[in-house]
């Protein structure tokens, strides 16, 4: 079992900047790790993923704006959050993979006000 910690959220104003960060507790190795999102009423949505060896992607609608980096000696993910939209508001969550998982962080909460 992993556990996930997330930390980062909270309230902005469009344009603004976030930048969350997820710590898994243990030290073995994590192939992927990333970040979802789920707005009231709707699925949850993958954002942004990382591989061990940096090959990441992202969802079409923040292409440009966010950017997902890792320290893989930490086990620890971070996603920066540029040029925040009021549409970017949702609960986000942390994913982990280390081939027994998935994992999921309980989820911080990114608030974008117009």
């Amino acid at each position: 079992q992993v556990q996930l910690v997330e930390s980062g959220g909270g309230l902005v104003q469009a344009g603004e900047s976030l930048r969350l960060s997820c710590a898994a507790d243990v030290s073995r190795f994590i192939n992927f790790m990333g970040w979802y999102r789920q707005a009231p009423g709707k699925q949850r949505k993958l954002v942004a993923g990382i591989t061990r060896r940096d090959n990441a992607n992202y969802a079409d609608s923040v292409k440009g704006r966010f950017t997902i980096s890792r320290d893989n000696g930490k086990n620890t993910v971070y996603l920066q959050m540029n040029s925040l939209k009021p549409e970017d508001t949702a609960v986000y969550y942390c994913n982990a993979d280390d081939g027994r998982g998935p994992y999921w962080g309980r989820g911080t909460q990114v608030t974008v006000s117009s």
